[in-house]
């Protein structure tokens, strides 16, 4: 394969993309970091087919990603294939706006070949091609400039064994019949709103015990506030407020900005300053939570009763025989929710009683459930008998 010098020119890049734009499929990763921002800060991007590869500095002046992110966002023709690639894909959607497509990933693609829910990189190569990595550029300072040629071979060995493995993976699926079982959750890793992070929805993400409706609505509004300061300002959300500091405001609201200078968690500058301000106006103009915004209790699953809980718990053991059986992670098979939609009765919209999945799992799901099927223990060993 051949190694091109390090791109940090766009007359360069564009002639490397107008040669990929030809190709089957590439292989892309990224490097970047995101300690010190909101958004992460892309360091180098590594591109490969199956004859050529190359870094592009995207921090490089005057070099123009035009072409680059042409290709992997509005090129339909050729495949972009990553390895657990939800970062690399939340940072071109930063970039872009939209996500690349069609798209592959060999983290997932791994799960229907029996080699667990999450391979780390490292363990699929050294499966696949036998090559033990050099682990030891992995923590390095991406933005920090010149890239010696450690970093760059490093980050370029990611997609040359990409490039590789792709075409092996791909053929192992078409033998096993098992390449349509994954278009469902790569199209799932293409869709551009799991990127997407609108401040209104940020809440969520902030652990609570109460379930008051007034403090549920302080917090969507403290939430959406830090939100917005942490994108205005590119900081972590954490350097603009932590979560546990959110919480305990959201349950115990101040009555005017200068208490916050007494709030744990934040510095007394607060009580009088323009970022105290805006939060006490996020306070003030928040409303109770709707009923239909209030979270689900863990403990409370729509039409689930004690005995649908338990029911749903022997759903799960069947799901670990069913995946041990033909040797997939279970977690392509069927996820917890949609079990415990099941024990609790709902027939419709289900995914693990349509297609492929229903033929693997869902058709003895569905029989456990209604009573035509059980469990045994033969010799030592779990297995399911049919019931009359």
């Amino acid at each position: 394969m051949e190694i091109l010098p390090l791109i940090t020119e766009s007359g360069p890049l564009a002639e490397l993309c107008a040669r990929l734009s030809q190709s089957d499929f590439v292989a892309v990763d990224t490097e970047f970091m995101r300690e010190s921002t909101y958004w992460p800060l892309l360091c180098l991007i590594q591109i490969a087919d199956e004859h050529v590869a190359a870094a592009i500095d995207p921090l490089a002046e005057g070099i123009d990603l035009a072409p680059l992110l042409e290709l992997l966002t509005n090129n339909e023709d050729v495949l972009k294939v990553f390895h657990a690639g939800g970062q690399d894909v939340e940072i071109i959607y930063n970039l872009t706006g939209k996500t690349p497509h069609p798209i592959f990933d060999t983290q997932i693609a791994a799960m229907a070949l029996g080699q667990g829910e999450q391979i780390g990189y490292a363990s699929l190569v050294e499966s696949w091609v036998g090559v033990a990595l050099d682990k030891g550029a992995r923590f390095t300072d991406w933005a920090r400039r010149p890239l010696d040629k450690r970093q760059i071979d490093y980050a370029i060995g990611d997609v040359t064994h990409l490039a590789n493995i792709f075409p092996k993976m791909l053929k192992k699926l078409i033998k096993t019949g098992r390449g349509d079982w994954l278009n469902e959750e790569m199209e799932r890793l293409a869709d551009a709103s799991n990127y997407a992070n609108p401040p209104e929805e940020a809440w969520h993400r902030v652990k609570v015990s109460g379930r008051k409706p007034d403090m549920l609505g302080r917090l969507k509004a403290l939430g959406a506030w830090r939100e917005r300061e942490a994108q205005g300002k590119n900081l972590p959300r954490g350097r603009i407020a932590k979560d546990e500091t959110l919480a305990d405001i959201a349950a115990h609201p101040p009555r005017s900005q200068a208490d916050l200078g007494k709030v744990r968690g934040l510095s007394p500058t607060w009580a009088s300053n323009d970022i105290g301000a805006r939060m006490i106006a996020a306070i003030e103009a928040a409303v109770p939570l709707s009923e239909d915004e209030m979270p689900l209790r863990a403990d409370r699953k729509p039409g689930l009763t004690k005995d649908g809980a338990l029911v749903a718990d022997l759903l799960k053991l069947l799901l670990k025989i069913r995946a041990k059986e033909i040797n997939v992670a279970a977690r392509l098979l069927a996820r917890s929710d949609e079990l415990e939609q099941l024990a609790a009765g709902q027939r419709k919209e289900l995914a693990i009683l349509d297609g492929w999945r229903f033929e693997q799992f869902g058709q003895d799901a569905l029989e456990l459930v209604e009573g035509r099927l059980g469990f045994a223990v033969s010799n030592g060993k779990l297995h399911m008998v049919r019931t009359e």
